[in-house]
């Protein structure tokens, strides 16, 4: 059966938020819009390292910058939610691009959400708590899901 001690500690997790963008000085000011939150940053400073680092940490939450070198945010995106392992990650994109075209690129390539350069704080402050409450709703969803199915087959047997 589930153990009700490690459900507590899942619940009570502090969100792991990874940013990704290639200038340092935007990283920088999310980073510290974030600071009310109660959350771990981390920083990525491209797309590579990103996906390296949603493999190791499994993040509650990407904002993601979209014109990066080495691999675009829509290819970040891509990756992340085709891969069944990271497909719940929420994804942000955080983006000067205002092209409807570019919106839909996002659209295809699975984000979540959009934030448009320059960042507004309140706006994305909001956004982030959002994703994060989707995020903490769906784990809980699905911690639920198997503990009922541990059940069900443990009254099978």
């Amino acid at each position: 059966m589930v153990d009700e001690q490690h459900a507590m500690t899942e619940n009570d997790k502090i969100p792991v938020i990874l940013i990704v963008d290639d200038n340092s000085q935007n990283l920088e000011l999310l980073q510290a819009y974030l600071e009310d939150l109660d959350c771990e940053t981390i920083p990525a400073y491209d797309g590579p390292e990103a996906l390296d680092l949603v493999a190791k940490r499994q993040p509650d939450l990407l904002l993601l910058d979209i014109m990066m070198p080495k691999m675009s945010g829509f290819e970040v995106c891509r990756r992340i939610k085709n891969n069944p392992k990271t497909c719940n990650i929420p994804v942000i994109m955080v983006t000067a691009l205002n092209e409807f075209g570019d919106i839909e690129r996002g659209i295809d390539s699975g984000t979540d959400d959009f934030v448009s350069k320059p960042v507004n704080k309140l706006e994305l402050l909001a956004r982030v708590r959002t994703m994060l409450k989707l995020k903490h709703l769906s784990d809980k969803l699905e911690r639920t899901l198997a503990y009922l199915n541990e059940i069900e087959n443990a009254a099978k047997q």
